[in-house]
């Protein structure tokens, strides 16, 4: 079973290299994005050593790494499942020998392999000549880190999951995967560390699982958490894999015994 699911992570890398000059314009558009909040956010300081608990050098790294790891949490695999729903691909995927929602998480993870590697790293480098990134300098903040943005992986694909299976209640929640995107972005801390919103709004924020997937991977790779603070980190996207798990078998388990076939 193991070979199986590690040949659809091979297929889907394979097939996401024959599009890959796609990525390297991509790279420039996210450098722009970048250079845009560098300005941005060294006119918002004005000087000041620190703000919502990040120096500005803190800041420019936070925001060069957030952005560059998006490209590999990120996945379009809502989208592919509403399509495999509409046009009744899934009934076939139902009996097939293994699991619809393993397949599809398999898939974004061959997807967010070929973006770390030709999207990502590549930006990052392209980012360090323009901007004062700075990397951490121990090798356990990176291992803490790279196990971080695995975790922020599978829980934005949980919740990828999630809103794809709606669609077997809905049929048509092609609003419901936008607001979702929208959601996601502003409350991962991806547009705004979670650190500057206000204080009731991070007391809220901290009960979701959006600051799992941005923010907590970010604030470790920065150095703005240490320590026990890590360990909490990991603790809170550890638990939320675990969560989400929960309402993703129950969805596709009552979806399997109402599944109504639009097409096909």
């Amino acid at each position: 079973m193991f070979s199986m699911y590690a040949e659809i992570i091979r297929i889907r890398f394979l097939t996401m290299l024959a599009y890959r000059v796609n990525y390297y314009s991509g790279i420039i558009v996210y450098s722009i994005n970048i250079g845009a909040y560098y300005f941005l956010w060294n006119a918002i300081y004005g000087g000041q050593p620190s703000m919502g608990g990040l120096t500005s050098q803190q800041m420019v790294t936070y925001v060069a790494i957030s952005w560059m790891a998006r490209a590999f949490y990120f996945n379009n695999i809502d989208r592919e499942m509403a399509l495999d729903i509409k046009e009744g691909k899934v009934a076939i995927e139902m009996i097939r020998p293994y699991s619809y929602l393993t397949v599809k998480l398999m898939q974004g993870f061959g997807e967010g392999l070929f973006r770390l590697l030709f999207f990502s790293v590549p930006g990052m480098l392209l980012v360090s000549f323009i901007f004062p990134i700075q990397y951490p300098d121990s090798a356990a903040t990176w291992s803490w880190y790279l196990f971080s943005l695995l975790m922020s992986f599978v829980i934005n694909t949980q919740i990828n999951l999630i809103t794809g299976l709606l669609t077997f209640f809905f049929y048509n929640n092609e609003g419901i995967m936008r607001a979702k995107r929208v959601i996601v972005d502003l409350f991962s801390g991806l547009i705004l560390p979670i650190s500057f919103y206000p204080e009731w709004a991070q007391e809220i924020l901290k009960y979701l699982p959006f600051q799992a997937i941005s923010y907590l991977p970010g604030m470790i790779f920065t150095g703005a958490m240490k320590g026990e603070e890590i360990y909490s980190a990991l603790l809170v996207q550890s638990t939320w894999v675990i969560l989400l798990l929960l309402p993703a078998w129950m969805m596709w388990r009552y979806a399997r015994k109402s599944v109504v076939i639009q097409g096909g």
